[in-house]
């Protein structure tokens, strides 16, 4: 009997690719999504269940599939994205039941995989040149989006300690670079727009979207638990980003940053959520030596997702984008499932 596995945010760019790459593994009997809309990518065996954003019917799922693997993808690390209070809902509800089903009596489930960020850790002054995964954060958070993964990865450390015979793994990514996902970072350096705080330049580091991905189904299909930092080797100096994107700095002051940035977010001209102001003014570094330890190896440093993005971008200003958009459709999916006159499946929208 193979691996029997549930996914988060079917409908949310990592749970869709993460999905797809479990497809592939042929130790996994089955896998289920739930999302609150249909799936973005082209799913070939991976059943869709709809849910509300809390998860609430979470408890059923796990009890009536016996999963025995629960990959958490659907926390939010963008502020902009949802409400303060739909983002509290999203991360630290829905994780609380996705949790109480994980622990409920008799459970099936031995492995819980929770996608996190390196958000938790903040940016400031007094931070160390890198962190590893036993540092604490400086001070308290200081937006709702930190302050809602900070309880997030403490409502899992509870459960890891309530539930000894689960394995738990959480993985801290850094800000994600790549060809596709858009992020506040991403989409400023693609609109040639990078807002700058005056009198500062922070060293950041990326993460490439492919080894995400990579990393959360390696370690899936290996069972590794523990906490890990996940980032490209290598910082880069803010303004050195900006030059290679050939974006223009918009200087903003350092004082009342966020009430110069806010008309400006409104009308488009950049993305600023307040977790990117610290940033901006800080920067931020994670140590990845206990993540090698596993074996796992990224195939891209931090020069190395920023270059994959920039020739992405780049390409996409002189071509357009004209790739069709998916749009899932149930009979449409169950056409090329089931049907006997489909021959070669990878042929699937």
């Amino acid at each position: 009997m193979g691996r029997r596995v549930l996914v988060t945010g079917l409908d949310s760019f990592w749970g869709g690719r993460m999905a797809q790459a479990l497809e592939t593994d042929p130790d996994v009997e089955m896998i289920i999504g739930m999302g609150r809309k249909e799936p973005t990518v082209a799913l070939e065996r991976t059943e869709f269940v709809r849910a509300d954003q809390t998860y609430s019917i979470l408890s059923r799922i796990v009890r009536a599939t016996q999963v025995d693997t629960v990959v958490h993808t659907f926390l939010l690390v963008d502020s902009t994205q949802v409400p303060g209070r739909t983002l509290h809902e999203i991360n630290v509800i829905g994780t609380m039941n996705l949790l109480a089903a994980a622990g409920q009596a008799g459970s099936p489930v031995r492995h819980l995989v929770v996608k996190s960020s390196t958000l938790v850790y903040g940016a400031s002054s007094r931070d160390p040149y890198w962190f590893r995964e036993e540092h604490r954060r400086v001070g308290t958070p200081k937006t709702r989006l930190e302050h809602s993964l900070v309880e997030v990865e403490s409502l899992v450390r509870d459960f890891a300690d309530d539930n000894p015979s689960t394995l738990v793994t959480v993985l801290r990514f850094a800000n994600v670079l790549g060809p596709n996902i858009v992020t506040p970072i991403s989409a400023n350096l693609a609109r040639r727009v990078a807002p700058v705080v005056s009198g500062f330049d922070p060293l950041l580091q990326f993460v490439e979207e492919s080894d995400v991905v990579r990393c959360l189904e390696h370690m899936t299909r290996h069972r590794v638990p523990g906490l890990y930092n996940v980032a490209g080797d290598g910082k880069l100096p803010w303004h050195e980003v900006i030059a290679t994107c050939r974006a223009v700095p918009l200087p903003l002051p350092a004082i009342g940053t966020g009430l110069v940035a806010s008309p400006l977010a409104q009308l488009g001209v950049i993305d600023f959520p307040p977790e990117l102001e610290s940033l901006l003014r800080f920067g931020r570094g994670v140590d990845t030596s206990r993540l090698k330890q596993t074996g796992f190896r990224l195939h891209n440093s931090t020069a190395g997702a920023l270059n994959r993005f920039i020739r992405a971008v780049r390409l996409r200003r002189s071509i357009g984008d004209a790739s069709p958009a998916y749009t899932f459709d149930q009979d449409v999916e169950q056409f090329f499932r089931h049907s006997s006159a489909v021959v070669d499946t990878s042929l699937a929208p």
